[in-house]
């Protein structure tokens, strides 16, 4: 037992989650009829009637469909006015900090009711725009401005050369990650194939998978026209899937509100803390590529704060954009590679309704610790390895209050080394800090794109032009890493850089 105040110990009471997979297209679910479905449904998981006195109701940003305010046309379908109403910006730590700052408002009592919740209709949306079919949705809002991502924050040259999406940016770790691991390519491949396949098969087992099917290392990381390659090294089935439709909902109250409202003890799932830091968003303003101090400080944070009582989590949840994300968290961890690092599927496998991924997690893990163990670490992050964000729950109450300053920016910051300039002029040698290839929709070289330093020591970006064989046979080199291999640097009619094997 706790002697903390009940009223102050923050709890999550019910979970729910719904897949709309219609037959009919124009039957499809809208978004923010798949939030409301799921807010219900975690609500009867909960065994009370809580909604009604929701006092905290965040959603987390969905771009399948836009509203005006959708926070509060959400919170009039459920007959609620609470005082916290929050729509959130795109960001795929967002659900756990969410539930993180939800506990903490619990926790100051500022509320004994909360509601975290997100939802994507993607696939509906998607297939009505092919078809052709005019959805009976809420109107579009075509008078609110898109969601910044990540184009609006990364430099022209970036922009030029293609490096300004997820699937173009993240394997520019996965080079720096391998090559600073002692890994050849074909090594991290594998790594990479192996721990998918975990994640596979988790995906499999879940009932609320979009894809449930188990796939072998081989099936994974083996280009096909099914599985093309999109950037190297990442084939479709090593990359996040947003085609989905789906809702997913945590409901939380006070210690003294769930047991007041008549919730089962053996409901309970208690938040413990967390911590969270970030990167600044242009990726080109960091040190390095092969680890990230934000990352590292964040998960630094979560392991004291159970380790120090002698204790391991019993299931983890890893985001899972693309490998190089669990891969470098696991050895932060201390984890090897046979580690099973979801309770969910993956954002591959289980799905990807975007920045809402971590809701579905973690209502997994809340089920999870219901059926057996005591500690979970739900750790999300968002942007090109920007935002970071772990939360531990725990089956036991708290022993102690949660702590409300739980960033770790200072710790991050304080390990961050110099920041090269970036120059998009230059000449003589460069030398490979990362790469990848982009890959065109039938499987063919659209170009590569190799991040170097040149010989004073700036960062630039150049281009790999398809024709150039010799160069893309140096850069997809299966069993030496092009990472630290210099070569010459000339620049293009066009004026961008170029970069060719010496």
């Amino acid at each position: 037992m706790t002697s903390l105040p009940e009223d102050r110990i923050p709890v999550i009471v019910g979970v729910g989650e719904i897949v709309d997979r219609p037959k009919d297209i124009a039957a499809g679910l809208e978004p923010l009829a798949l939030l409301e479905q799921a807010l219900k449904r975690a609500e009867a998981d909960s065994g009370a009637k809580l909604l009604g006195e929701l006092g905290s109701l965040d959603v987390v940003n969905f771009l399948s469909w836009r509203y005006r305010d959708p926070e509060k046309r959400l919170a009039e379908r459920l007959g609620v006015q609470p005082a916290h109403c929050y729509y959130g910006p795109v960001g795929g730590e967002s659900p756990i900090r969410y539930l993180h700052e939800a506990a903490k408002r619990i926790a100051r009592g500022e509320c004994s009711v909360a509601a975290v919740c997100g939802a994507e209709a993607q696939s509906t949306a998607t297939k009505a725009q092919r078809s052709g079919i005019d959805l009976p949705w809420t109107p579009f809002a075509h008078d609110v401005e898109e969601p910044k991502r990540g184009a609006a924050f990364q430099k022209p040259m970036a922009v030029t050369l293609g490096v300004f999406r997820p699937i173009t940016v993240y394997p520019l770790y996965e080079s720096a990650t391998s090559a600073h691991w002692g890994q050849t390519p074909r090594e991290a491949l594998a790594e990479s194939g192996q721990l998918w396949s975990i994640y596979a098969n988790v995906a499999s087992e879940n009932p609320n998978s979009w894809l449930k099917k188990q796939f072998t290392p081989d099936e994974i990381t083996t280009p096909t026209p099914e599985n093309r390659l999109i950037a190297w090294p990442y084939t479709k089935l090593m990359v996040a899937n947003p085609t989905v439709n789906m809702g997913g909902a945590i409901l939380m109250t006070s210690l003294a509100k769930a047991r007041a409202a008549g919730v089962p003890e053996d409901r309970l799932i208690y938040p413990l803390g967390g911590a969270s830091a970030e990167e600044p968003r242009d990726y080109l303003l960091r040190d390095q590529f092969f680890e990230s101090h934000p990352q590292n400080a964040v998960l630094g944070a979560v392991m004291d704060l159970v380790e120090g009582d002698g204790r391991k989590f019993d299931a983890i949840e890893l985001y899972s954009c693309f490998p190089c994300v669990p891969k470098m968290a696991r050895r932060t961890l201390g984890l090897g590679p046979d580690v099973r690092p979801t309770v969910t599927g993956g954002l591959t496998f289980f799905g990807a309704p975007l920045n809402t991924y971590m809701t579905h997690a973690a209502c997994a893990m809340v089920r999870k610790l219901r059926e057996g163990g005591t500690l979970g670490l739900l750790y999300g992050q968002g942007g090109f390895v920007t935002k970071h964000h772990g939360l531990v729950l725990s089956r036991q109450a708290p022993k102690q209050a949660l702590t409300q300053d739980t960033s770790v920016q200072a710790e991050a910051d304080r390990r961050k080394g110099a920041v090269p300039e970036f120059v998009t002029e230059a000449s003589g040698k460069g030398k490979v800090e990362s790469f990848t290839v982009i890959y065109g929709g039938k499987g063919d070289v659209e170009h590569g794109v190799v991040m170097m330093r040149t010989a004073d020591d700036a960062r630039a970006l150049a281009r790999v032009p398809a024709n150039d064989s010799a160069t893309l046979a140096h850069l997809r080199n299966m069993d030496r890493t092009p990472v630290g291999s210099v070569g010459e640097i000339v620049t293009a009619g066009d004026g961008v850089l170029e970069w060719r094997v010496g």
